[in-house]
């Protein structure tokens, strides 16, 4: 979609030329002590693109609408200039609130905000489903600066007045995209119409997509468009490989072989599109690493589901199966491989997965694996990046299995007999002569004749004459 150059006030770069931006520290920006300490604590010393030019933007005041791949750092793009201007309040109101799609992005956030804030008087909560309402009850009456939540969670606790909205001064929507995609549009115009007028928007996506863009003409008020890269644009430091294979049970015959034979795979996330298939693929892989392998989707409980995300963090795990419920926002820290054991429909799809590796200039590498049947996907995936990715040459030990699944089996072609059907005869009227008894006759007979035809009498019987009889 194309953007009016008058709607935005558009500042653009792709990642190849920011080179002017490799040389800049945190120092170099307007950052206070307190945060400037807790960044050296957590090893970030040189901000990313985006961080550079969201700071002085949302600075000012004005409405940001952030358009970054996942791996640019964007979380951190929207929060040092926010915490830089929170004020402290013994109220403990809320000044800040952030939307997100998932809990496990929540939680995430909040730990961010956490290390950030080690240094300054500031307090964050985070607040999503699946959790007793009274728990999050408790917790908002307590008081919190900053509130991270899913739409959801936070439309229940204000709605029913515990959580006050009035001292909000900024909203963040992260990963807008993905919530309106997964049907989140009116929740999310609900919050606007509840938060105060005066109030700064930084709205965080991975595409404008018509339905971000009329979200934006509707509540944003003249908003600076920042565009850390184009729309379907990998980052450089990732590495892609695509491998063609006949089936299911050869893609994991090459999933093990490479696990077995690279040693620089330390840290892997293996995507699958849905539910049954990552569970299939933790059913093969769990027998050959069985305490380094985990799967997460959204059948999975929430305390199973934060567990396996931790231990993957802390490299207890070394490999995460996946839907694409980890696929946008969490930052997994050294993910050395992302692997894709199919190609996702969407083509954008493609490019957040990938994006769990190869962050902050970090080298990483993306394996794809599919079949003939995918190959149209392959081929949206490249007219998405304007780039063509040759297949990577199968390893010459690999097991190539001839064993198919039921929907793989070769669909038979079934020859139709089709019989000629006997012509009908031509059909009479739907009815039968009834009965000669039961045929109705309208001939009316009289009381003396239908008494002459019961007792059997003769019509005459003579003539009565008077006074003939005796006296």
């Amino acid at each position: 979609m194309n953007i009016k150059t008058d709607k935005y006030i558009n500042l653009q770069f792709g990642l190849p030329s920011c080179q002017i931006f490799r040389k800049m520290t945190f120092n170099d920006l307007n950052i206070n002590p307190p945060l400037l300490k807790a960044l050296d604590d957590l090893g970030f010393d040189k901000p990313t693109a985006i961080q550079s030019k969201v700071f002085s933007v949302a600075m000012s005041g004005k409405d940001v609408l952030g358009i970054a791949q996942t791996g640019t750092g964007k979380t951190l793009a929207y929060l040092l200039p926010s915490l830089r201007q929170l004020q402290f309040s013994k109220q403990k109101q809320t000044q800040m609130l952030i939307i997100v799609p998932t809990r496990e992005l929540v939680v995430q956030i909040v730990l961010r905000i956490e290390d950030l804030t080690k240094y300054l008087n500031l307090v964050a909560i985070g607040v999503y489903g699946g959790v007793n309402l009274k728990n999050h009850i408790e917790l908002v009456n307590k008081g919190a600066d900053i509130v991270v939540a899913t739409p959801g969670r936070f439309l229940d606790l204000t709605i029913n007045g515990n959580l006050k909205v009035r001292s909000i001064k900024k909203l963040v929507i992260d990963e807008v995209d993905e919530m309106l995609n997964l049907g989140f549009r009116s929740q999310i115009t609900h919050i606007f119409d509840l938060l105060p007028e005066r109030r700064q928007n930084l709205l965080f996506s991975a595409t404008l997509t018509p339905q971000v863009e009329l979200l934006i003409n509707e509540y944003f008020n003249d908003p600076v468009k920042i565009e850390a890269a184009p729309t379907g644009t990998p980052l450089e430091n990732i590495k892609q490989k695509f491998f063609l294979l006949p089936n299911f049970n050869t893609k994991v015959n090459l999933l093990e072989y490479l696990l077995d034979n690279d040693i620089e795979m330390k840290k892997v996330i293996v995507f699958a599109s849905t539910k049954q298939l990552a569970d299939q693929i933790f059913d093969k892989m769990i027998e050959n690493w069985p305490n380094k392998v985990d799967v997460v989707h959204a059948n999975k409980s929430q305390n199973y589901r934060f567990n396996a995300v931790d231990a993957f963090q802390k490299g207890n795990c070394r490999i995460l199966i996946a839907t694409d419920v980890v696929a946008r926002g969490i930052d997994f820290e050294e993910v050395t491989h992302v692997i894709n054991f199919d190609i996702p429909e969407e083509p954008e799809d493609y490019i957040h997965r990938i994006g769990r590796t190869g962050r902050f200039d970090k080298n990483g590498q993306a394996i794809t694996l599919y079949t003939k049947r995918e190959a149209h996907l392959k081929q949206n995936i490249e007219a998405l990046m304007s780039k063509k990715v040759r297949n990577t040459s199968l390893p010459a030990a690999l097991n190539i299995s001839d064993v198919l699944l039921p929907d793989e089996m070769p669909k038979q072609a079934v020859h139709v007999v089709l019989l000629k059907t006997p012509a009908k005869e031509e059909a009479g009227p739907a009815f039968h002569e009834k009965s000669a008894k039961n045929q109705k006759v309208n001939n009316k007979i009289r009381r003396k004749e239908a008494m002459q035809i019961k007792y059997k009498k003769p019509k005459t019987r003579g003539h009565k004459h008077k006074g003939s009889g005796k006296k």
